[in-house]
């Protein structure tokens, strides 16, 4: 099966996960988390597996991927950014359901332009005898120990990242109620945005540091570190040891901002 293919899977995947939200029974929704958990892991791997071999096939296209997959993050935060405000107003007119609606007919778009522009391109098949194992993966990993240390700390740094995912609407919405009162919307829109504007800031700091000469290692290792005290800081504050109401939402809304920085760092 082409890569082509799996960004249309993908696309069709994520329709039908963000039309279920739309029903009121409990299997229903639980499918279409399953339909996006699948959509999720062919948007991570079928686009850019398409998108290298493609540029393989060209004369001396694999030169530019490095630039074009920096380039496509910093698009990645400018449109998210920009999705942050129109989840917001879709909120506001549909009610929690409304930005998932809206993402049908952006994910409707991308499948067609997909299907209308892009051309399938498929691995080149190895016989049974070339194709590596798991064995052989496993040998590659004891041979070099940094390779299991890059792979943990990837790892280790992605897990904070979805529990992050998961803890900063109850903790930005609890921040804001301490501050403002209990009446008061939380603009989940608008700090999604803040934070897509942070990780667009993290990876133009990670880009001009290392034109600068920065060792990548080095740069890394004050990244976690920040993180690190961005999260521990959070939790600090989110536990009401602040004196003052309004002292708890600064403080956590720094935090997430500087790990969101962080985050833009990493990828």
């Amino acid at each position: 099966y082409g890569r082509k293919l799996g960004t249309l899977v993908f696309c069709l995947l994520y329709s039908l996960g963000a039309a279920s939200t739309k029903s009121p029974l409990l299997g229903v929704l639980l499918l279409g988390r399953v339909m996006s958990g699948i959509g999720t892991s062919l948007l991570f791997s079928a686009p850019e597996a398409w998108l290298v071999g493609e540029a393989l096939g060209k004369d001396k296209g694999g030169d530019y991927l490095g630039e074009t997959f920096g380039m496509a993050y910093a698009g990645d935060s400018i449109v998210a950014i920009l999705a942050g405000q129109l989840a917001g107003a879709a909120a506001g007119a549909r009610g929690p359901t409304g930005p998932f609606e809206l993402s049908v007919g952006f994910l409707v778009a991308g499948g067609l332009l997909t299907s209308l522009l892009w051309k399938e391109n498929k691995a080149e098949p190895q016989s049974s005898g070339d194709q590596p194992t798991i064995r052989d993966a496993v040998k590659v990993v004891r041979a070099d120990p940094k390779i299991m240390l890059v792979g943990a700390t990837q790892s280790l740094f992605e897990a904070a990242m979805y529990i992050f995912v998961l803890q900063w609407p109850p903790a930005i919405s609890a921040a804001i109620g301490s501050a403002f009162g209990p009446n008061v919307a939380t603009p989940y829109g608008t700090v999604f945005s803040c934070f897509m504007a942070s990780c667009l800031l993290g990876s133009t700091i990670f880009g001009q540091l290392s034109k600068m000469g920065v060792a990548t290692e080095t740069f890394t290792s004050v990244m976690l570190a920040i993180a690190t005290l961005a999260m521990g800081s959070a939790t600090v504050a989110s536990s009401g040891a602040a004196a003052t109401a309004a002292a708890p939402l600064a403080a956590i809304v720094a935090a997430f901002f500087a790990f969101e920085a962080c985050v833009g760092c990493y990828f």
